[in-house]
Order: structure tokens, then sequence, then C-alpha cells
């Protein structure tokens, strides 16, 4: 009986995946999930593409931009910023309460690239590029850019391999489900448009 309890209990109060997200500009992404556990600083700001998943227990920060582009995977207890105050409140002690720019504080706009994962325990740091394709190891540390198709781990992060290896070694096994990989591949290119 405690079992069922317990099992109902967390059916009914523990996190669940949502489907569908209405972006700032009004679009309606049905294919979108974010889970009521996980939390979104300034959603407003969030530009956030359909098929994007957001596990359990992540924090996003979009209070100076945060760019998730299509096909997203973001797994779970994942930290991505677009500011950073620590640094500023060592600078100006007490004095930071009421500073209207504080020396030190970092506002960058962050962007994850179409259908990216980042893994679990993974901090992207403010005004990070991660390109498509990327996957980012559990437990990373992420500044700056990454290049697309990149795999990196780490603390800070650093290039370990390329996705395209593995993809091809899948193809070579299935060579005929390479069409939906070559048309998001084309669609994201930069300056594809769509």
């Amino acid at each position: 009986m405690k079992e069922t309890l317990q099992r109902w209990w967390r059916t009914l109060f523990g996190p669940r995946m949502f489907y569908g997200w209405r972006r700032g500009d009004g679009q309606w992404l049905a294919h979108t999930r974010i889970s009521s556990a996980a939390r979104i600083e300034s959603p407003a700001l969030l530009d956030i593409g359909d098929h994007v998943y957001i596990g359990p227990f992540n924090f996003l920060d979009a209070s100076a931009g945060l760019e998730i582009a299509e096909g997203c995977q973001i797994s779970t207890h994942c930290v991505v910023l677009s500011h950073s105050s620590h640094q500023a409140l060592r600078l100006a002690g007490r004095s930071y309460w009421g500073e209207a720019d504080p020396p030190g504080y970092v506002r960058a706009r962050t962007c994850i690239g179409a259908y990216s994962f980042i893994g679990p325990h993974s901090v992207i740091a403010p005004g990070s590029r991660i390109g498509r394709g990327v996957l980012v190891r559990a437990y990373s540390y992420v500044s700056g850019e990454v290049p697309d198709f990149a795999i990196v781990a780490g603390q800070p992060a650093r290039i370990v391999g390329d996705t395209r290896e593995a993809d091809e070694a899948w193809f070579a096994e299935h060579p005929g489900q390479r069409a939906d990989y070559d048309e998001w591949v084309r669609r994201s290119a930069p300056g594809a448009g769509d």
C-alpha cells in the first residue's frame, strides 16, 4: 500500500513534460517539450525552435538573450547562462546593489545550434556559441565558441571528437535513412534560410 501511495504522489506532484511552447513572438511550437521542473529566467527573451527537449532540473537564463535552435536536447541538471554577476559582486562588494552597470558584470547572448545535445550536469557560460549537431558530454563547462558537429568534454570543455564520424558509421549500416539528416543539415546551414 505504501508503494502505491508513493507512486501516486510522484505521478501527481512529480516533474512532468509539457508538450508545446508559445515563443515570445507568439508562435506555437507544438513539438517542443519542457519539463515542469525546468526553470526559465526571462522567457520572453528565449528564442527557441520547435522539436526542442528541455528536461527536468535545468536552469535556463535568457535575461541577455538565449537562442536554442530546432531539435536541441538539454538533458537534466544543466545551467545555460546569458549573464554572470559573480565577479561584479567581488569587485563592487556592497556597492553592487543599486549599481546600474557594475564593473565585471557580464551580459551576453548565448546560442545553441540545431540538433545539439547538452549532457547532464553541464554549464554553458554567458556568450557561448555552440554550433549545430554538437554533443556536449556530461559534466562539461563550455565557454566560448564550439564548431559545428564537435564533441566536447571537460572543464573547460575541449574538442574530443566529431559527431559526423558516428553518424557516418550509422548510415553505413542504414543507407536508406539519410534523407532526414541531410535535410536538417542543409536547412540549418549558415545563410540557408528556411
